[in-house]
């Protein structure tokens, strides 16, 4: 079983991504931590906190970064994820308070305490991640690896033509992290916009896991009208959750090991592209894009059950 940390902008692609590994049985998903992205730090951190409370997880969130580490803070895409992260669903006020720490602190000290045992998945800017590594450089040796959601090589960017919205909102922390001695699988555009999910599909899950999956499918309408707006499709990408099942099911993906360099300023600020002289990062650029979608939907279709089995 995999320890896992997600870093997260939640986000309604986060949500899939966090309740499918809450979900899963090779995953023991041991804390969250929020970062500013599709919503302001303090809405990511109050719906990380209502996500685990709702999948019964009863696990540490630790509120993170507010602004990236140079560039001004860009506004947040409430055209895609809507104001409160989930849609147009209204807010939920979580019971749990997050960790006193930061995520920084949070990250190093839950890496130290379990060496080369925990794999930080990071889902939105790389703020925290490069926070964490000023703060404590042993987190290149005490993690496991680092999984992150963003980037572009070969096609083009979702927020311009040169660049992906993860490390457009923070392209120095991305710099940081991708420089950093410790092994990074990087799954970008390239293969996270092959996979589509649709109506059909969550409303399946809806039936199949009412709680979890019901709530996804109501999260999930707001996202498909975005979709239908700008890419002329009738479902979604599969971002955040595509990140999460390199994890579970490596085989689904072809990689390319190769050095990544952020350009961090200009007009392609946030463009990620080969070379540099950073090491070799382990990038998705293959997907059996059908057995993804499959992957997700029979894991979130069971999730009501493993819902039941932690409250047990």
């Amino acid at each position: 079983m995999i320890k896992l940390i997600i870093d997260t902008d939640p986000g309604v692609d986060d949500a899939m991504a966090i309740l499918y590994a809450a979900a899963h049985p090779k995953l023991e998903l041991i804390g969250l931590t929020s970062v500013f992205g599709n919503v302001p730090v303090a809405t990511a951190t109050r719906n990380a906190l209502w996500l685990a409370e709702l999948a019964r997880l009863g696990i540490p969130v630790a509120e993170g970064a507010a602004v990236p580490l140079e560039q001004p803070l860009r506004p947040h895409p409430d055209f895609v994820h809507g104001i409160e992260g989930f849609g147009h669903l209204p807010p939920v006020t979580p019971s749990q308070q997050p960790d006193p720490r930061s995520a920084a602190q949070f990250l190093s000290e839950t890496c130290a305490a379990s060496p080369g045992e925990v794999t930080i998945c990071a889902i939105g800017p790389l703020s925290n991640l490069a926070a964490a590594l000023a703060l404590d450089p042993a987190i290149v040796r005490n993690a496991a690896q680092v999984v992150v959601m963003g980037g572009a090589l070969e096609t083009p960017g979702n927020v311009n033509e040169h660049a992906e919205a993860n490390i457009w909102n923070d392209p120095d922390a991305a710099a940081k992290v991708f420089a950093a001695d410790w092994p990074v699988t990087l799954v970008g555009l390239d293969i996270t916009e092959v996979v589509h999910c649709g109506p059909d599909d969550f409303a399946r899950v809806a039936r199949n896991a009412p709680v979890i999956g019901g709530f996804l499918n109501d999260a999930v309408q707001f996202y498909f009208d975005f979709h239908r707006a700008r890419h002329d499709i009738d479902g979604c990408h599969m971002h955040d959750p595509t990140a999460v099942i390199t994890l579970t099911d490596p085989g689904l993906f072809e990689y390319r090991e190769a050095p990544v360099q952020v350009t961090l300023d200009g007009e392609t600020a946030g463009r990620t592209s080969f070379g540099g002289d950073c090491p070799a990062a382990r990038v998705a650029m293959g997907v059996e894009a059908q057995s993804v979608l499959a992957e997700f939907l029979d894991t979130i279709g069971q999730a009501d059950t493993a819902l039941g089995l932690r409250q047990s």
